[in-house]
């Protein structure tokens, strides 16, 4: 039998063979990685120690400090990261405790960081880091008064590590340079030296640095938690370059926005305040300048809302934050008026209970109803006018309501006065009629004004020498004004125009024209001793006419 070509056909690959190369191919693979994983686990931990030792000798010199780093950590993929714990940088050398030690405690302290960089370096050119992760740093500035009035230069700060990295693989020449930091969890604390003082501590939620060119300079993007008024506070700005001899006068500014912080946290008060500004200093000393809205101020006692806005300038010490308030333009209501003082934070058995603050006010163009509103309970404020008023302002700390803390002295002067109340405006109406001799014809909202020196403490006022003057008459009062419960206990004098015949008037007053000349003084008109008591809504009035008394309490039951 013959065989062609043709009869002969391939046989088939075995799916065996196949098999067996797949298997030796994935070995292949496998063997790589396993090479290229081994040599990257050992150039990250020949090169963990060097790292090290060149991140802790770069702080040290850059802070002229002992810097310390408790856990280091380096691997490869898809480039360099790097993770530490523990960092701790010690203030300088010349910085020393109240007993000649050196300081006890770090000057930074931070719980971990990590960056990630390229595998890639250049000589003579910085290792890039785009951004550096931050988490919990806290920053503890010592006063000013325990830094050396010289700086007496660094030691030997860094690490005995960085002393022993190979020149060699690690050139002493190799820095970094990192474009952004960004930390969660931060605070400021400025240590004061101040007797009777507490450090003030300023936390901080968010935290973005980044590099500002050459200059040395830092910007920054933060945000703060302020306690009280409680809100939060976004400000931005420039930070650096940093002091070593005294970091506590590293120069900063910027802006910043507080929006809806509750005046509530604030004993005595409420409301919501939004405020923006500019401030610019030190990190110890800032002058702080800006604007504030409140559209529902008010006093937590009365609960009724007035709006309130002002623009202020002021210097802070911002080791204890104590402020000194320059000239402040504020409006509340339609009452402008200016104030300037300070405001300072006060101890009781080593605690802040609060700030004491003391002001000097001048109101120029004030409405003696957008005060008085204020201070009652949603109802329509007694008297209206047009007001001007020098006075203190002392408000110490307390759970007390505001108005019984309050202590104020000054004067005032009250002009267009109209009392809402109507039966205290009649009276007023029916007193200036009299007193012109116009028996009943009386002229209805006749104004009036008012002057004297005044004191408020624990809620009351006291009005010394008032003297109230309506067209036809003159009053002389002294005594008290009660805010709770709108108390009133006046007495003095009225000077009425006309003589107490005419006063009276009709067939009455025929019968007193022979007492005229008694009750008259200096040659004409009546004088008249008056008291007026009762409260705010029903004031009581007495005039005493010798044989003819009167009483408004009585003359009013009568008619009834």
């Amino acid at each position: 039998m013959q065989l062609t070509m043709e009869h002969v056909h391939p046989l088939p690959l075995r799916p065996r063979r196949r098999s067996h190369w797949l298997r030796l191919t994935a070995f292949c693979l496998l063997v790589v990685l396993l090479v290229a994983g081994v040599a990257a686990w050992m150039a990250s931990r020949r090169l963990e120690p060097w790292l090290r030792a060149r991140i802790v000798d770069e702080l040290g010199q850059r802070f002229q400090a002992r810097v310390e780093l408790d856990g280091f950590h380096v691997w490869v993929a898809n480039g360099l990261w790097v993770e530490g714990q523990g960092l701790r940088i010690w203030p300088p050398a010349n910085v020393v405790g109240a007993a000649g030690q050196a300081a006890s405690q770090p000057l930074l302290r931070l719980e971990k960081f990590r960056f990630h960089t390229p595998l890639s370096y250049k000589p003579g050119k910085p290792v890039h880091i785009t951004t550096v992760q931050l988490d919990g740093l806290t920053v503890d500035l010592p006063p000013k008064s325990v830094f050396a009035t010289a700086n007496a230069g660094p030691a030997n700060h860094a690490s005995p590590a960085a002393a022993h990295a190979p020149a060699a693989v690690f050139p002493s020449y190799l820095h970094f340079q990192v474009d952004t930091m960004e930390c969660n969890r931060a605070s400021l604390t400025l240590e004061t030296s101040k007797p009777g003082k507490l450090p003030l501590t300023i936390p901080i939620s968010f935290l973005r640095l980044t590099k500002n060119g050459d200059s040395g300079t830092l910007g920054f993007e933060a945000q703060l938690t302020n306690p009280r008024p409680a809100g939060q506070v976004r400000t931005a700005g420039n930070f650096g370059p940093w002091k070593t001899s005294d970091p506590g006068e590293t120069p900063i500014r910027g802006q910043f926005r507080l929006e809806q912080a509750d005046l509530s946290t604030i004993s005595g008060i409420a409301g919501k305040l939004d405020a923006v500004g500019q401030y610019q200093g030190t990190l110890r000393d800032l002058t702080v300048g800006g604007e504030t809205r409140v559209a529902n101020f008010s006093l937590q006692h009365f609960g009724t809302e007035m709006p309130l806005r002002a623009r202020f300038r002021a210097t802070v010490d911002a080791t204890n934050g104590d402020t000194w308030l320059q000239p402040v333009e504020a409006t509340l209501g339609s009452s402008h008026f200016r104030a300037q003082g300070s405001v300072v934070r006060v101890l009781q058995d080593g605690s802040a209970i609060g700030h004491d603050v003391h002001l000097d006010v001048d109101v120029d163009r004030g409405r003696i109803e957008d005060f008085l509103r204020l201070t009652s309970r949603g109802t329509a404020p007694i008297l209206t006018g047009v007001t001007e008023m020098k006075t203190s302002f002392d408000l110490p700390p307390g759970q007390e309501p505001v108005h019984q803390r309050l202590h104020m002295k000054g004067n005032f002067v009250l002009a267009d006065a109209l009392f809402t109340n109507p039966k205290i405006q009649s009276r007023i109406d029916e007193l200036s009629a009299r007193g012109l001799g116009k028996g009943k014809a009386v002229d209805p909202e006749t104004r009036s004004a008012m002057t004297s020196s005044f004191t408020m403490a624990g809620g009351a006022i006291n009005l010394p020498d008032l003297v109230y003057t309506v067209p036809g008459a003159t009053i002389q009062l002294k005594g008290n004004y009660g805010m709770d419960a709108g108390t009133l206990d006046f007495a003095g004098n009225a000077r009425l125009q006309a003589s107490v015949s005419k006063i009276v008037g009709g067939w009455q007053g025929d019968l007193l024209k022979p007492l005229d000349r008694f009750f008259s003084k200096g040659g004409g008109g009546t004088d008249i001793p008056i008291r007026i008591g009762g409260t705010r809504e029903n004031p009581d009035f007495g005039a005493n006419l010798g044989p003819f008394k009167f009483d408004s309490a009585q003359h009013a039951s009568h008619k009834h």
